[in-house]
This record gives structure tokens, C-alpha cells and sequence, in this order.
């Protein structure tokens, strides 16, 4: 009976093989094997981990927060007036999977709790002049990250061709000391348009406008579009040039001087140098860190600032002075800081609770000394990343993600004046270049780089980043060769890479913006007794020429000149006081 009802009826059978025969799947990267390429996730709210997955070696994992619920979005082309089978597999509370622009009823479905993985599926129809639609999936406020694996739309698929054309018009708009806008024409067959700074591809968009930030004030750029389809990408767009403004410095940072000495106090404790009060600190010294706030366990949040006891410290002044030093100072212009960490200080803000008393706990600590702001100074292992968290700018692991909130809060909290500081070492910052966490393949140490997602986060609210080149090993500069402490070379190297940015791991696509130079200082030891990596104060001035003239820059040649760059950082006061104030003498011998 059935076969004499299939030759009855020839038509139809060879229409529905025809139809099978054109179906393909149409999502890119579906599985998300090649991390989120070609999908755009609102406020950065996705990455793509390698446990749980449904199958392959990657899913897609978004996190909801705030008003934002975590959708992740690609644009496909279709055929008007056609068929397509949207599924996908997801896990979590509330994970919805759609399509918006169908041209005629825009369909989702949603599961409301899939504790292991579960296969949504929904279908529709496009208009008769439907040429694209958007598929997505989202959660929902509150509710958690969910994960989502093997996305697919399947139907009638659309020869791709050729790659569009070139983009035109490409013009600026708005244009910050930090931010460019930039808008282009539409391109006919284009589903996305690729951002070009310098010759580098530094974001994507969907639309015909972008807005390329993290740039340094008072710099020159030159960007170019291009748009791609299925088939490729086009040849770039004539360039347009932009120079950002000098702007208003933020983070605090407006009334320090233009060229600044830090010096961290030792405020706690003696050791060889001996106690220095702070009354006796000279007036060369713009930013002086009180070292050091402790906590009283490493994950507790709980920070103390214990002043150096007579014991330790005989010539160590009361409250009462120590207070009335700082308001002197503070009267002269200078910032006094708390410093948390130091090598002793380790400080794991594992939960919301630790962080919040973090929050508190400092507070108390800036408001019983009125001290004008805060310097992080975390080290050993303080922080490090998860095995999955592979994306500087969408960091998960709970350590990093509660020190950014908790300096949010208290940058929030304090106002626009409020100093914000960090001394991280290199091996935090700059071995970042090579080496992110664990690596997508495991093995590696997981601080490398692990202070990058914290800077970048803080990137606005940050007054002065100085990393200590000091006892570090050798670090590959952009020029990928390896520079050792010991000479200007190793500061001018290492300065380099943050005034200029640089990929993260390795990756192109995953650019580390750079910093302000206001935003950046040098951070040396003041003595050979301070810490390895002294240089005698030529090496100092060779570094300052190179940077900010670029005049005596040696072997290494820097990506740029800056001659806003911050100033200096020391460890420490107390060091520089032992050895004759060699280093402050050699900071006012070249500023003035």
C-alpha cells in the first residue's frame, strides 16, 4: 500500500528530496569550537568553557547581571518564505533559545530548569522579503549562568558568492581622550563589518557604527572597516585618522602633579631600613603608600592596618601624630594611601561575603586616617585564574570578579577623588603576552597574567598602575625577546607594553588596550638592599629618555613616545632614606 501510494504521487516525493537535498545547518560555530566567533554577547556577558559541554570540546556559558540577561546573538541569511528548525542544547534556570526578524511571528522556547543538558527545538517561516533573521539564546535576571552547546538552524540555505564589497564612507564621530566613534555606509550582503586600529582588528560589529575605546589621550590613530559574509572579507576601507583629546585624567588623578614620586612607607613593621616617621618624609614624595593593611585571614576580607608597635619601632610616633602628619601632607598636596597585601598580606576575596567585609573593613581603615585612597598590592597567590576562565575582559573566577566589585564599590563610594593604585608584579601583568591563566591546554601557572582582568576592569576608575620590575625573571617584550632586570632596557620594555597594549597569549584578536601615560608609572627599588633589580640612577634617566623622548632608548625600540608618562614608584621611603635619598635626588635632578 505504501509503495502503491508513493507512485501515485511523484510529485511530492521528489519535492520533499529536493527540499532535504538544500537544507544545511546555517549557525556558525554552533558548537562553539572557535570560542564566540560570529556570535556577539551583550555586555560581555559570555565565554565559552570546556566542562560542562554537550559535545566537541567547548559550550557557550552567559551570565546574567543586572538588567542585562546574558543573550548571545548571530545574524544568518536565509531564504524569503521558507522553513527553518532552530535547536539547540542548553543547561541551567530559565536558558531560552529564539529567533527575532523572521518577517512574519518571531518564535523562542525556553525550559525553566535543565540541570543536565536538554534539547530546545522551535520553527518558523520567513516573510516573503525576509533575507536575514537573528538567532539567540539568553537567561534570565537573577537566575545564573546557563550554558548552551550545538546550536543549529536548519533549512534551505543561500549561496554566499563572492565576499562584499569594500565599505565606503567610513567617517568619525565623537572622539574622547580615550574613544573614537566611528560610522560607515551599509554594504549590500554583508552580515558583519570588522574594526581596524593601526592596521590591527580590534572589534567586530553587526552594524554599521562603532566605538573603538581604551586609547591613550593625545594620540593619533589611524582606523579602516571591512565587511564579510559568508564567503570571506573584504579588502579594507580607505583609512580615517583621529587624534583623542587631552581630556580631564580620571581615577582621582587630576590634581596630582604631571610627574609623580610614589613610595611606599613602611608603616607596619622596621626591618634593616629602620622606621621613618611620616612627618620626616620629604616633600619630593607626591604619593606615599602606607604599607601595609593585612587581613586577618587570607579569605576572611577582614583588613587591619596595625601601626608598628615600640617594640619594633622605637621612634614610632602616636596616633595622634601620625594622623596630623597625614592631614600636613595632605595640606602640601600629597596622597596618603593604604596599601594592601604586600608578601605577607595574602588576600583571597573567595565569596560575596568576604567582599563586603572587604569593602567595610577598608573603609574603616581610610575614614578613622582620612586617607585619600587605596593601593592594591596583592601578590604570591592572591589572585589566580580558574581553569576556564580563559577572557581578561569577561573574567569568572570569584576572586577576581569580587576584588573588581569590592573596588568598584569603594570607588563609587568615595567619589571621583578617591586615589585608586596597583603594584602587581610582572609576572601578573606583562607575562601576560605569552602566557593567560592555564591556557586553553592546562599546565600552566594559573596567576599568569591573572591581574590583567582586574586593570582592564578598572581601566577608568584607576589613577596609577605601577608594576614592580623588580624580582622578576626574564619577560618577552613586544619586540619577542626576553629582557632581564638590571639595566633601562628591562623598564623600558616592560613600560612599553602597557602605553602600547598587546595580545593576550598570543592572540590577535584578544587585545590588552593600553593605558594612559598619566595613568603609568615605573615602579623600581630605591637600593640594592631594597630588592633584586636596582639600577644606578643612569639606567633610570636612560629609561625616562627612551620613554618620554625617545632619545638613549638602546636596543630596544618603543612603539611610541610619552612624555605624560606618571613618574616613578619605589620600593621604598624608608630604603631611599638608607641609602642618602639616592632615588628621590635622581627624580628631582630630571622633573625639576
Amino acid at each position: 500500500m505504501l509503495t502503491a501510494l508513493l507512485l501515485a504521487v511523484p510529485g511530492i516525493t521528489a519535492l520533499s528530496s529536493a527540499a532535504r537535498a538544500a537544507d544545511a545547518d546555517l549557525a556558525v560555530n554552533g558548537g562553539f569550537e572557535s570560542g564566540l566567533s560570529g556570535w556577539s554577547c551583550t555586555a560581555g556577558s559570555g565565554t565559552t568553557v570546556n566542562s560542562p559541554v554537550h559535545s566537541g570540546g567547548s559550550a557557550l556559558q552567559a551570565t546574567p547581571a543586572g538588567s542585562d540577561n546574558a543573550q548571545c546573538a548571530q545574524t544568518v541569511i536565509v531564504q524569503p518564505g521558507a522553513q527553518y528548525t532552530l535547536s539547540g542544547y542548553v543547561r541551567g534556570s530559565y536558558v531560552y533559545l529564539g529567533a527575532s526578524g523572521t518577517g512574519t511571528t518571531d518564535v523562542s522556547t525556553w525550559t525553566q530548569s535543565a540541570p543536565d543538558w536538554q534539547k530546545l527545538t522551535t520553527t518558523f517561516t520567513t516573510g516573503a522579503s525576509t533575507t536575514k533573521v537573528t538567532i539567540y539564546t539568553h537567561g534570565w535576571y537573577g537566575a545564573g549562568a546557563y550554558y548552551a552547546d550545538d546550536v543549529s538552524l536548519v533549512g534551505p540555505g543561500v549561496s554566499t558568492g563572492q565576499p562584499p564589497a569594500v565599505p565606503t564612507g567610513l567617517k568619525t564621530g565623537t572622539i574622547t581622550s580615550s574613544s573614537v566613534a566611528l560610522s560607515w555606509a551599509a554594504v549590500t550582503g554583508a552580515t558583519s563589518y570588522a574594526v581596524y586600529r593601526d592596521g590591527a582588528k580590534v572589534q567586530t560589529a553587526t552594524g554599521t557604527s562603532a566605538t573603538v575605546t581604551g586609547l591613550s589621550a593625545s594620540t593619533g590613530y589611524s582606523f579602516q572597516v571591512t565587511a564579510a559574509n559568508g564567503a570571506g572579507e573584504s579588502a579594507k576601507s580607505a583609512a580615517v585618522t583621529a587624534t583623542t583629546s587631552a581630556g580631564s585624567p580620571g581615577g582621582g588623578s587630576t590634581d596630582l602633579p604631571t610627574h609623580a614620586l610614589v613610595g611606599y612607607l613602611h608603616a607596619s613593621f622596621a626591618n634593616g631600613s629602620g622606621y621613618t616617621r611620616l612627618a620626616d618624609v620629604p616633600d619630593s614624595w607626591d604619593v606615599i603608600d602606607l604599607a601595609f593593611g593585612e587581613p586577618t585571614s587570607a579569605t576572611s576580607g577582614d583588613i587591619r592596618f596595625n601601626r608598628c608597635p615600640v617594640t619594633e619601632c622605637a621612634n614610632v610616633e602616636s596616633d595622634a601624630d601620625f594622623k596630623a602628619a597625614i592631614r600636613a601632607k595632605q595640606a602640601a598636596g600629597k596622597k596618603v594611601l593604604i596599601s594592601i597585601g604586600g608578601a605577607n598580606g595574602q588576600v583571597q576575596l573567595t565569596t560575596t561575603a568576604a567582599r563586603d567585609t572587604f569593602v567595610s573593613s577598608v573603609s574603616n581603615i581610610i575614614d578613622t586616617y582620612g586617607l585619600d585612597g587605596l593601593d592594591i598590592d596583592f601578590e604570591g597567590h592572591s589572585l589566580s585564574l580558574d581553569t576556564n576562565d580563559t577572557d581578561f575582559k569577561n573574567p569568572t573566577t570569584p576572586v577576581i570578579v569580587n576584588l573588581i566589585s569590592a573596588l568598584k564599590t569603594l570607588k563609587a563610594n568615595y567619589g571621583s577623588k578617591f586615589v585608586l593604585s596597583m603594584a602587581p608584579e610582572t609576572f601578573f601583568v606583562q607575562m601576560g603576552y605569552q602566557f593567560y591563566g592555564t591556557g586553553k591546554f592546562g599546565g600552566q601557572d594559573p596567576r599568569c597574567g591573572a591581574y590583567l582582568p582586574v586593570i582592564y576592569a578598572l581601566r577608568d576608575d584607576l589613577t596609577l598602575l605601577h608594576v614592580q620590575d623588580y624580582n622578576s625573571g626574564p619577560i618577552m617584550g613586544l619586540d619577542n625577546q626576553y629582557h632581564s632586570m638590571g639595566g633601562a632596557d628591562f623598564h623600558i620594555a616592560m613600560t612599553d607594553m602597557l602605553l602600547t597594549g598587546f595580545p593576550v597569549a598570543g592572540d590577535a584578536d584578544d587585545v590588552f588596550p593600553p593605558l594612559r601615560p598619566d595613568q603609568v608609572a615605573i615602579g623600581m627599588p630605591a637600593s640594592t638592599n631594597a630588592g633584586n633589580g636596582y639600577v644606578a640612577p643612569s639606567e633610570v634617566t636612560k629609561a625616562l629618555d627612551c620613554l618620554t623622548k625617545k632619545t638613549n632608548c638602546g636596543s630596544y625600540g618603543t612603539h611610541g613616545t610619552w612624555p605624560a608618562l606618571r613618574g616613578l614608584m619605589t620600593w621604598s621611603v624608608n630604603w631611599d632614606r638608607y641609602s642618602n635619598w639616592e632615588f628621590q635626588r635622581n627624580f628631582d635632578a630630571y622633573f625639576g
